[in-house]
């Protein structure tokens, strides 16, 4: 075979792409990705051990990540800063939260999260109900406290009968923790299957443009997949943010020590979860200070914070084309119409800071 395509690419010429060859290559680049990435399954992957998804957990888990009323100020929800329209996150450097007050870190994209080894960008929570508990209590998302949340659905009849629904083993299922089991349920659900960059990793070498596979070839070979890899491409690894060289202060500011503030080791000072490529293109602006609205500058700041490499303008364009290749389809979520409050639901408090 090595032979005759050798003879052929001499009958063709220089100046002609010998289509063996080329086959040969578009192979071997489909191979090298398969071995590092896997598409994004359309069902949700089993969780923890003992714990189950079921349509009962998933429809009361819908119910309360776009209920506002599990924030003291009733105005903020999951969707607020985790928005499903808008790829998942919230299009701001650092989340709003209860009286303007605002956030440290960017808000990462619950698309998909299911698949990152832990939640938050320094990992602090185990699993997306872990994490689900965290900005309820947090003074500047939610501000709200595990009981209030509890005594607001307990007074709500329409949730208690969810809950019971949701738990049926339980003499008492409208807890805290059950509240962040519901959500967890329904967020593993919101999964983006059938990017090009999947269909093209089942088989279909069409499904690249000569451009994105360029891009994919170079995101590889450089060393991006080192870190960016797996079902999610990224989300399953830590890593220090300036491997080679340490980036502007804005974008790496020096009181967010990332992982350190978690481990408390020295090893793990402004290390961060490596975040999921899926559907990048959607969710600006980027790292975790979400200092950078440009992915094409995302890019080179990578380039040569980590890798300790300059990419020119093409090949940076390159990568940036085969990024976009990683939208998925989009979770096609109807709004839901939530349970109405009574006389015994505590009202809101909205204080400004």
């Amino acid at each position: 075979m090595k032979k005759l395509a050798i003879c052929l690419a001499l009958t063709l010429g220089a100046g002609h792409i010998n289509p063996i060859l080329a086959k040969e290559g578009d192979d071997k680049l489909m191979q090298q990705a398969q071995s590092l990435f896997k598409p994004i399954p359309a069902t949700p992957p089993a969780l923890r051990d003992g714990v189950t998804i079921t349509p009962g957990k998933i429809a009361l888990g819908k119910w309360l990540y776009f209920d506002p009323r599990l924030s003291r100020s009733w105005l903020i929800s999951c969707n607020t800063c985790h928005n499903l329209a808008l790829g998942g996150g919230d299009l701001q450097e650092t989340s709003i939260g209860h009286g303007w007050a605002k956030g440290p870190r960017n808000a990462p994209t619950v698309l998909n999260a299911v698949f990152n080894v832990a939640q938050f960008w320094d990992g602090r929570a185990s699993d997306l109900a872990a994490q689900a508990k965290g900005p309820v209590q947090a003074g500047v998302e939610m501000n709200n406290t595990p009981e209030r949340v509890e005594d607001t659905l307990k007074s709500i009849p329409e949730y208690v009968q969810s809950f019971r629904k949701a738990f049926p083993n339980e003499a008492n299922p409208v807890t805290f923790d059950n509240t962040a089991k519901a959500i967890e349920a329904f967020e593993a659900t919101l999964l983006t299957p059938k990017s090009r960059f999947d269909q093209y990793l089942k088989g279909n070498s069409e499904a690249l443009t000569e451009t994105e596979k360029t891009g994919l070839k170079l995101f590889m070979d450089k060393g991006c997949s080192n870190c960016h890899n797996g079902v999610n491409v990224g989300g399953n690894s830590y890593h220090p943010f300036g491997v080679a060289k340490k980036p502007r202060p804005d974008v790496l500011p020096e009181k967010d020590k990332g992982r350190f503030a978690i481990t408390k080791k020295a090893s793990d000072e402004f290390v961060f979860r490596a975040p999921s490529l899926r559907n990048v293109a959607l969710t600006p602006p980027y790292f975790h200070s979400g200092q950078v609205w440009n992915l094409n500058q995302a890019v080179d700041i990578m380039g040569s914070t980590q890798l300790g490499i300059t990419l020119d303008s093409k090949d940076t364009a390159s990568v940036v084309a085969f990024l976009k290749t990683l939208t998925g389809e989009q979770p096609k979520i109807e709004y839901p119409i939530l349970p109405t409050h009574t006389g015994e639901t505590p009202l809101p408090v909205t204080d400004i800071k």
